[in-house]
């Protein structure tokens, strides 16, 4: 059984790399949010945004992520 401390602690581990990512490569990563397929709604009192392109991309980048640490380890 994997204790809940453990996993606080890889999950911070994970943010913090995600975070340094974004911060040096966040201006080589404006195309993620703009991917056609991602709907955006905007009226003049009323702003709807739902990346349903980038989120498909994401997480297949992740599963492929996942599915490659476990065969290795």
């Amino acid at each position: 059984m994997i204790q809940t401390g453990k996993i606080l602690v890889i999950a911070g581990v994970v943010l913090v790399i995600a975070g340094l990512i974004i911060w040096f490569l966040g201006d080589k990563l404006n195309w993620l949010g703009n991917l056609p397929g991602d709907i955006r709604i905007e009226r003049e009192n009323i702003r709807f945004y739902f990346p349903v392109t980038t989120m498909i991309v994401v997480s297949v980048i992740l599963s492929l992520l996942l599915w490659l640490i476990r065969k290795l380890f």
